[in-house]
């Protein structure tokens, strides 16, 4: 399964396992429709179920959203009730069609999202952040100037004596000019290429002896630090990694259904088009 499709499923079964749960200890009636009670827990379904507008609301609002939902339906799926609607064979098929996929939400969440551990979390994040091979950063500061004879010109202050800062403060056309021209800490990739090129080949503490030109003008760069780039800490990233390791445990749950199970699809092309979308990736 290719890693979109896999986490883009696993988010809408997350979404709807976890907001569809049945609210522990007391489920209170909050109403009735021609004598059949509505719970609580009705009321939290309908509320998981608001169109995103109406989620910004104000919760009174929303809830009172959610309550007409809820009761729109009983009063109407009574009136359906009389009809005879619910021994129509395409509203049976729908129905077993959504018994299926809440039992598979259900399964889902017992299996892949309560049964992801702290443990495992840490253990992937050791493994595949942690672990990654530390990136070096430099902290620079520059001058940017339209033409290159500016940008010379500002070399031979540098070259007698003057504070780079201070130079950029007066001499600087990029819009942090008042901080002395710093942009911090970086690690490549974060500039343009003829930019970064000249930065990284600096030592700490030095300056570029040549005018570096981009698309935005001619650069005077001065490096101010070098340091090995941390990798983000496991709460920074723990929602993703957590995502990773449920990713991992869907998969092996439907591999291991496929094979008990055993799936055939008749139509060739859709056969085709089902396993290229689900062809396995390797995953670390």
């Amino acid at each position: 399964m290719s890693r979109y499709k896999t986490l883009a499923a696993a988010a809408f079964v997350v979404a709807i396992a976890v907001h569809g749960a049945r609210a522990e200890g007391t489920d209170p009636v909050i109403a009735t429709v021609g004598g059949q009670e509505v719970r609580q827990s009705e009321l939290n379904l309908a509320l998981s179920g608001l169109d995103p507008q109406l989620q910004q609301m104000p919760e009174e609002q929303k809830r009172a959203a959610a309550l007409s939902a809820v009761i729109d339906v009983k009063l109407l799926a009574k009136n359906a009730e009389k009809e005879g609607l619910q021994d129509d064979a395409v509203f049976k098929q729908r129905i077993a069609y959504l018994t299926e996929r809440e039992l598979h939400n259900a399964f889902f969440k017992k299996h892949v999202v309560d049964a992801v551990t702290k443990e495992e979390v840490k253990a992937r994040y050791d493994k595949e952040v942690a672990a990654i091979p530390a990136q070096e950063e430099i902290k620079a500061r520059h001058i940017l100037v339209k033409t290159e004879d500016e940008a010379k010109a500002v070399i031979k202050e540098l070259e007698a004596g003057k504070s780079f800062v201070e130079l950029a403060k007066t001499k600087s056309s990029d819009p942090n000019k008042d901080e002395g021209g710093d942009l911090g800490y970086f690690a490549k990739g974060r500039m343009v290429p003829e930019f970064e090129e000249a930065a990284f080949a600096l030592e700490k503490g030095a300056y570029t002896k040549t005018p570096v030109k981009t698309q935005f003008g001619f650069h005077v760069i001065l490096v101010e630090d070098k340091r090995p780039q941390a990798p983000p800490t496991l709460e920074q990233v723990e929602p993703q990694v957590r995502q990773l390791v449920m990713r991992d445990k869907y998969l092996e749950l439907l591999a291991s259904a496929k094979k008990e199970t055993g799936v055939e699809i008749s139509d060739p092309a859709l056969k085709k088009a089902y396993d290229e979308a689900n062809k396995p990736q390797e995953t670390k």
